[in-house]
């Protein structure tokens, strides 16, 4: 017994051994890393931006193509650029007219932003030159160009921005979208005369406008020491919390950690992956609700002191007719905590398919009367009992009725006011609701295998049975994303409401949503934030006095830390197959936003 303890701890020591030296092994690789993207950004040039093209802005107004004229990169280069927006890819190497590229270009006539990306072993191909030409006519076309800057003179007759690097390399390929985004900025002059155009001093400066993708090093962390968060993940893999998870986190802008974990269900064998979309759940109240409802109260055309009833008609003969708005928003209006539709749903309430008795899709094969809503949810919502009003209560049906109210206000449906405001424009990809009717099924993760309300696997259809018998769209639950679009979402509110160039809010109206706002809560107006209790540890035991963000019941949370310049983003399906509270139990979220603190407090020391 004696010799397997000692086996097992020698094992032990090994493996430790091993991962002390994988450990120093990363750090090492992502500092060499960092010096050779240094050292290309150091010599990278952006020419002709006399326009202010670069960064590209207004991205709700841009259809984007990437088009390699035969770049050996092109798949590294349309990776990074389509973390900022979505990006089309083309190659003129695959069409069979490689004379003229007429065809290529026609296939291009829904898009009018182009990026070219070219190296120098092409860019003296008369057939190129002559496409660029071509397109530029009628279309934004930015050039990326990779390798010897004497390459520049095939360009002189242009006046489209390029961005020009001497190397030709994969690590190239993932630096020039960031300048073209606006996740890097250009500061550079050419040094050489290259021709009559291009001479010495040439060259023009943007600043940063949005993410840059990097290695911690490049925010002066060590990737040993997040190296925790792998433990900790298969930790709750092989606890069953849940399937698979992907984290994120961003540092003073630079995303410099995104990863994937376990896979989309135990019974299946795909792996996570850092693009796919989750079920958000309540994080539902902060990144769709209570924007519109800060934009609406910038506009002045919501004010916090008004009662509902100025806003929602139904709601003057109600309990809630002079309950304020600041109330709803700080979880203090005396609403119940929620009400279990779900349960009142009868025999002949619903149908297997869709007609226009059943028009409400909540699931497959699972479709609602018409009218379930707004003559049975709706009233059953205003008419339930004030009873805890002036005390913080967490409701749901808070922001069933600031959705209605946004509606009222802004005159059309929530998730259309907030991706047209919101999602569209940053460059959000994924975020919305209904996630079902604009992506496959197998980019989204799987939430609950739903045995009693709709007998199905719940894939795309929001988990939350209130928000789903509402039709997908609610305040409180029913929006999607991937881990990448809330970094951007949460980006723009560390930045206090700017991002990409635009302002999205003011300064001011982000600090005073964000900060504690409520004399019985720690809340903000809609957001959660840091307890003061310090025996709750809410949401970690490091998190600073300022961190506000959400949680959400499906598994998962945001908490930004304007005081770290920290982004902190976990995603997962705890509630597959079915619902267990061994995520909260394990403290897994918690813990790994400690190892992330934990690793920005021990860099600045």
């Amino acid at each position: 017994m004696k010799r397997n303890r000692l086996f097992i701890l020698a094992a032990a020591s090994f493996f430790n051994v091993l991962c002390l030296i994988a450990c120093a092994q990363e750090h090492t690789q992502n500092e060499k890393k960092l010096t050779v993207n240094n050292e290309i950004a150091r010599k990278t040039v952006l020419l002709n931006n006399q326009d202010s093209l670069i960064p590209l802005k207004a991205l709700e107004k841009k259809n984007i193509a990437s088009v390699s004229l035969g770049f050996a990169y092109s798949s590294v280069f349309d990776s990074l650029a389509n973390k900022y927006s979505q990006v089309t890819s083309f190659s003129a190497v695959s069409y069979p007219d490689s004379l003229n590229l007429n065809d290529l270009e026609d296939d291009l006539k829904y898009y009018n932003t182009i990026l070219v990306s070219v190296d120098n072993q092409n860019v003296n191909k008369a057939k190129y030159i002559n496409f660029i030409n071509n397109i530029s006519k009628t279309k934004k076309v930015v050039i990326a160009f990779f390798g010897d800057g004497v390459g520049l003179k095939s360009f002189d007759m242009l006046k489209t921005p390029i961005v020009w690097t001497p190397d030709n390399t994969a690590d190239a390929a993932a630096i020039v979208p960031q300048y073209i985004f606006g996740g890097m900025a250009a500061s550079n002059k050419l040094t050489t005369n290259y021709s009559g155009k291009y001479t010495t001093g040439s060259g023009f400066v943007t600043t940063v406008t949005r993410l840059k993708y990097t290695v911690p090093e490049d925010a002066g962390l060590n990737s040993n020491s997040l190296k925790e968060i792998d433990d900790i993940a298969a930790e709750a893999i092989s606890q069953k919390a849940a399937p698979g998870m992907v984290v994120l986190v961003a540092k003073d802008g630079k995303v410099i950690f995104n990863k994937a974990y376990g896979n989309h269900t135990y019974l299946d064998n795909v792996p996570e992956k850092v693009t796919d979309i989750f079920d958000l759940a309540s994080v539902t109240k902060i990144t769709a609700t209570t924007p519109a409802v800060m934009r609406l109260f910038e506009e002045a055309k919501l004010k916090l002191d008004t009662n509902i009833s100025a806003y929602i008609p139904k709601a003057r003969t109600t309990p809630m007719n002079d309950i304020q708005i600041r109330e709803v928003m700080l979880h203090q209006a005396g609403f119940i905590p929620y009400i279990p539709f779900h349960d009142y749903v009868k025999t002949g309430d619903y149908s297997r398919d869709s007609s226009a008795a059943f028009p409400t899709k909540v699931a497959d094969n699972y479709y609602i009367k018409k009218g379930f809503f707004k003559d049975f949810m709706w009233p059953k919502m205003l008419n339930a009992p004030i009873k805890t009003r002036g005390q913080y209560v967490y409701s749901d049906i808070s922001m069933y009725v600031m959705k209605d109210i946004v509606e009222h206000i802004s005159e059309e449906p929530l998730n259309q006011y907030v991706y047209e405001n919101f999602y569209k424009p940053l460059g959000m990809q994924t975020a919305g609701f209904l996630p079902r009717n604009r992506f496959k099924a197998e980019q989204i993760i799987p939430t609950e295998d739903d045995k009693f309300f709709r007998k199905t696997l719940l894939v795309g259809y929001v988990h939350d049975q209130g928000a789903a018998l509402a039709g997908g769209v609610s305040g409180h639950a029913g929006l999607f994303a991937s881990s990448n679009d809330m970094a951007i979402f949460y980006q723009m509110l560390l930045n206090r409401g700017t991002y990409g160039g635009v302002q999205y809010f003011k300064p001011q109206t982000v600090d005073m949503f964000t900060s504690k706002q409520s004399n019985v809560s720690r809340r903000g107006l809609g957001f959660d934030r840091w307890d003061p209790d310090s025996t709750k540890h809410y949401p970690s035991d490091l998190a600073s006095p300022q961190t506000y963000g959400h949680t959400g019941y499906t598994g998962t949370c945001v908490w930004v830390d304007p005081s770290r310049g920290l982004v902190y983003i976990f995603l997962s399906n705890r509630v597959n197959p079915t619902v267990t509270n061994k995520l909260s139990d394990l403290k897994v979220r918690g813990r790994i936003q400690d190892v992330v603190i934990k690793a920005i407090d021990d860099s600045k020391k």
